[in-house]
Parts: C-alpha cells; structure tokens; sequence
C-alpha cells in the first residue's frame, strides 16, 4: 500500500458533480473513471486541497487552483487516519477547540473538545 502523494505545485482542477456522478479533470485532462470520489478542503491564506478517493458528493462545484493529494483507496485506514492527523496544525485545533459551542467545564473538556473537532473536521465539517 502506498501513502498518498502530494503535489509540490497547485494542479489545475476543474469538478462538475451532481447526484452520484461526477466529472474530475486535473490539468485538463478528465480523470473521472479513474476516481472512486474526492474531498476537497480549503484553509484561508492557503491553496484548496483535493484529496481524490471518496465518494463523490451531490450538487458540488469547483473549479480553480488546488494541491492534489492521491490516496490509495484499499490503503490501510491507520495510515490514513496517520497523514489526516499529521497535516493537522496545532494551533488551528486548540483554537478550534476552544470555541466550540460544546464546552460545558467538565473535566477533560479541552481534549473531548479536540477530539470532536477532529472528528468533524475528518467528516468535512468546519
């Protein structure tokens, strides 16, 4: 099993999807049989990141510059769970963290909060 690779440069991508289908092209050329599906993230000041490997979603538009990251879709889910948590940036967790509406000073509630935070943001979720 290989790990995932990643650009040095942002790619030309173009995504068209609607429903189960979706058109993929990198670099103007369509890549959309050769993907299973995508994620695809975005962090101010920094280029989009498109992960290629999912399912695609419904009703999704993109079309711009974007470093492109290919997973192994039968790879190992510890090795992805691994990169996913080494491409995390510390301060952007703790302050992530501590803004969420769920704090409730518990015990623990920091590394809960951390932990959900992942959680969403693994889920695509802000």
């Amino acid at each position: 099993m290989s790990a995932p690779t990643m650009a040095n440069e942002p790619r030309r991508v173009q995504i068209t999807a609607d429903g189960g289908m979706a058109s993929i092209t990198v670099d103007s050329s369509d890549i959309s049989k050769a993907v299973q599906g995508y994620t695809l993230e975005h962090r101010a000041g920094q280029p989009p990141l498109l992960a290629l490997y999912a399912s695609p979603a419904a009703g999704t538009a993109f079309e711009g510059f974007a470093h492109v990251a290919v997973a192994d879709a039968g790879q190992d889910a510890s090795q992805i769970v691994a990169v996913f948590l080494a491409n995390i940036d510390p301060a952007r967790l703790e302050a992530a963290a501590l803004e969420r509406d769920d704090l409730d000073g518990s015990r623990h509630e920091l590394t809960r909060a951390m932990l959900q935070q992942l959680a969403d943001w693994a889920q695509g979720r802000d």
